[in-house]
């Protein structure tokens, strides 16, 4: 799934006409938080298999 320039822009244009553009900053905010809270869990439970197997 190759996006191009083009296509980029264009969703991007599509989420300011949905969202706004005061909302798109507070929802990338919690887009990161989600991820960082993701990886987070994802290491704790490799840490978790780790210590079991141990």
């Amino acid at each position: 799934m190759n996006l191009g320039a083009t296509e980029i822009i264009l969703i991007v244009l599509v989420l300011i006409l949905l969202f706004g553009g005061k909302k798109i900053p507070e929802l990338m905010k919690g887009l990161g938080q989600g991820v960082k809270q993701f990886k987070k869990g994802m290491h704790e439970d490799d840490s978790n298999e780790n210590k079991k197997a141990e």
